[in-house]
């Protein structure tokens, strides 16, 4: 059963980028943040409902519901925004490769050679993606743009990095984390004055983004995780590149070669990079 929510979840986060770049033809980076946060932010009270406390512990989530979801959503909403789906996705991936980085002062991790090897590998494969394969003229079409999806790797990373350290259990600092972070958001709706009701079809996009990108499919992957670890983490290099898929049927772009190979860099180079760290 573990390896059925391993598959499961693997195959609705490679779904979410499509519906991410089409809603956002319709919702502001913002507006899709709201409805699809509330979504999840219902389900998760569901769930939360009968074991349901206020202790001193959630109020750690008003600094991690800060970052996750309301700054990483809006950052990497925005990038997608900008920039096509297929290199969005692909530059947001480098977050383990930030990981790497952060690691190394936040955890005292000792970077070997492997490491530095990954590391070099990845962010070269990020830069083809970036550039659209002309590496030496560093000619990025949306520097922003660029800029924005590299950003959300970092808010990504450190969240997660903080998010190991908190021992609660992860529907309940989820739950938390949420609460606050639709409070940030809504607050922001205000200050912008970017509130509106979405059309059918916009809301259906958000509402699927908030239960398979921010919900239900977390609940899933750890429960993957705590059963069979290395299963879950080897298909997870599977997401991307049936991202790819995805944006080609679905949002009708065309899968550029440098993405791939630029993706097959920044993949390579997480796998070589993770063997190359000792604690």
């Amino acid at each position: 059963m573990s390896r059925a929510h391993a598959i499961l979840a693997v195959f609705l986060w490679s779904t979410v980028a499509a519906v991410f770049k089409l809603t956002l033809r319709q919702l502001s980076p913002l507006q899709l943040l709201f409805y699809a946060s509330l979504t999840s932010l219902s389900v998760l009270s569901v769930l939360y409902l009968r074991r349901f406390s206020v202790r001193r512990e959630n109020l750690s989530s008003a600094y991690l519901g800060f970052l996750n979801p309301f700054l990483y959503y809006t950052v990497l909403f925005s990038a997608y925004e900008r920039l096509p789906a297929q290199e969005a996705q692909a530059l947001n991936y480098t977050w383990p490769l930030m990981l790497v980085i952060l690691s190394i002062p936040l955890l005292g991790t000792r970077p070997g050679v492997r490491t530095f090897i990954g590391l070099i590998m990845g962010f070269f494969g990020a830069v083809i993606v970036a550039t659209r394969g002309s590496v030496t003229s560093l000619n990025f079409t949306d520097t922003l743009g660029v800029g924005l999806a590299f950003s959300s790797a970092v808010i990504w990373a450190t969240y997660w990095l903080l998010n190991v350290k908190d021992g609660r259990e992860s529907v309940e600092k989820m739950f938390w984390n949420f609460l606050f972070g639709f409070v940030y958001v809504s607050i922001a709706m205000a200050l912008t004055g970017d509130f509106s009701i979405p059309s059918p079809p916009a809301l259906v996009g958000a509402v699927y983004a908030g239960l398979f990108e921010m919900g239900i499919t977390f609940l899933l992957w750890h429960r993957a995780l705590e059963s069979d670890l290395s299963f879950a983490s080897n298909l997870a290099y599977l997401v991307p590149f049936l991202s790819l898929l995805f944006i080609s049927i679905v949002v009708g772009e065309k899968i550029e070669a440098s993405t791939v190979l630029g993706l097959a860099f920044i993949v390579t180079g997480i796998v070589v990079g993770r063997g190359g760290q000792s604690l």
